[in-house]
């Protein structure tokens, strides 16, 4: 690294103090990393006052956002920055996923800013419903538009000159891939382009193709098997609900809906984050050899699901979603308030052949957003989805990735128009955000290595495609007036 890169990386690190220092973490059942510093570029924490509301002509009250950056690629003054979105959890840093190889590639600062409300970057000392009003997507995407300006400003500021815009590409994955996709939608003079990787752009009331990709993935036999394990399940909760949560390590799930929506996460997850094996292999070889299924699966979900993938039953609790104080399961009360308020997601049981327990329905759904949060709370899903577009957004210059046996896919645009080219990457293990993670999808790959996925060509063709769009999109920016705006 030069000295000049030395001395401006310096000066850029100690012209952003923190303006707040709050204690709380949280850990969703997303992509964490865990504690592990290699997994991460950075994560020295740095700070800006973000606007509480941004609708609001009247209501000018701040709140500290937390950010990072990372400039060891980052090629002065011209490079390009890519703007890394957070979603539904705490943000601890940037990833060293495969967002690090394309920024050495393209000689990219990168930089990632916490989503509103999640992490350390709270509003209130308290998640009252009145104290989330101002959680919501729309807000993120201002939140993004006031940094990505903030940021620019502070470079220009370094580098001593005025008006000049650095090339910016924004990248997001799942909820934050659809925020990516909706950043380029709603501020396209913001950004070069935008890759959304399993971009969840469609919300869904009744989300039973979610359900029905886990048989698709899991095969006749293992499909057919975890069925029957759904069934047993169920029998023993009408005779015994207690003997048979407890064998779960979940008798705290007085709920029956929240107890099976356990279950049913707890095969998910092998599926959505590419381990597929490790559930199929443990209830077929227990139906083969005649052994109880229930206790095999209790096994699986106490091994892997609580302990190696470190889901919390709590999680599933509402007694604990209706906690307003700040805890370490404030990250799924949030989440459970947007899942509630805007975009629903609700994977319930397909009418016939589910894997899930028809008790997970759309009421089981309704009636924990009216429990958690109060009268009145419903998921405005036609709303969002005129607000967006839904698959039929009607954006430019974003790459929509997907991975082949992730159900969240349906979720996501998985047609192709010239302008927003949308890529299936097919494996046995490809789930959520192959393209930006490798295989499996937890825990990390660094660099999202495809080494372990059972077809890495597949993995590296789409992220060539990936880099050729890139390409083109920044080149376009730098060729056009984007240094005069």
């Amino acid at each position: 690294m030069t000295t000049m890169k030395l001395v401006f990386i310096s000066l850029l690190l100690l012209s952003t103090a923190p303006y707040a220092a709050l204690a709380l973490r949280t850990q969703l059942h997303s992509l964490s990393e865990g504690s592990n510093s290699k997994n991460y570029l950075t994560t020295q924490e740095l700070w800006f006052n973000q606007t509480l509301d941004h609708f609001s002509p009247f209501d000018h009250h701040k709140f500290p956002q937390r950010y990072y950056e990372f400039l060891d690629y980052f090629r002065i003054p011209d490079g390009p920055i890519f703007l890394e979105i957070c979603g539904e959890s705490s943000c601890n840093g940037i990833v060293n996923d495969y967002i690090s190889v394309l920024a050495k590639k393209f000689g990219a600062a990168v930089v990632s800013l916490e989503h509103r409300y999640y992490g350390r970057s709270l509003p209130f000392k308290s998640t009252t419903t009145e104290n989330l009003r101002f959680l919501s997507s729309k807000q993120a995407l201002f939140d993004l538009a006031v940094f990505r300006q903030y940021y620019q400003e502070s470079l220009n500021l370094k580098l001593n000159r005025t008006s000049v815009e650095n090339p910016w590409f924004v990248f997001g994955g799942s909820y934050a891939g659809a925020l990516s996709a909706w950043f380029r939608l709603k501020f396209p003079h913001l950004t070069c382009g935008s890759l959304a990787s399993s971009a969840v752009v469609l919300a869904i009331h009744n989300f039973t193709e979610f359900d029905q990709q886990i048989g698709e993935s899991a095969g006749a036999e293992c499909k057919a098997t975890l069925q029957e394990t759904t069934q047993l399940v169920e029998e023993r909760l009408a005779s015994n609900k207690q003997a048979v949560k407890t064998l779960f390590d979940a008798a705290e799930l007085e709920i029956d809906g929240d107890f099976l929506y356990f279950l049913a996460d707890a095969a998910v997850i092998a599926f959505q984050y590419g381990n597929p094996d490790i559930v199929c292999s443990t209830l077929v070889k227990a139906k083969n050899n005649g052994d109880d299924l229930v206790e095999a699966y209790a096994k699986y979900v106490k091994v892997y699901y609580l302990g190696t993938f470190g889901s919390s039953v709590q999680t599933y609790n509402q007694k604990y979603l209706k906690d307003t104080s700040l805890n370490k399961h404030t990250g799924d009360r949030l989440w459970w308030f947007q899942v509630c308020t805007e975009v629903a997601y609700f994977q319930v049981a397909p009418s016939n052949d589910s894997i899930r327990s028809s008790k997970v329905d759309a009421r089981y759904h309704l009636d924990l957003c009216k429990n958690v949060f109060g009268e009145g709370i419903y998921p405005e899903v036609d709303v969002t989805n005129i607000y967006y577009g839904g698959t039929n957004i009607s954006g430019s210059k974003i790459v929509f990735a997907n991975g082949s046996q992730d159900p969240w896919r349906h979720a996501s645009k998985q047609t192709s128009s010239p302008d927003m080219p949308s890529f299936l990457i097919s494996c046995h293990n490809c789930g959520h955000c192959t393209d930006i993670r490798g295989c499996p999808q937890t825990p990390l790959s660094l660099e999202g290595n495809a080494r372990n996925c059972s077809s890495p060509e597949a993995v590296e063709k789409v992220r060539h495609q990936i880099i050729e769009k890139m390409d083109l999109w920044l080149s376009e920016c730098r060729a056009g007036s984007w240094s005069s705006m």
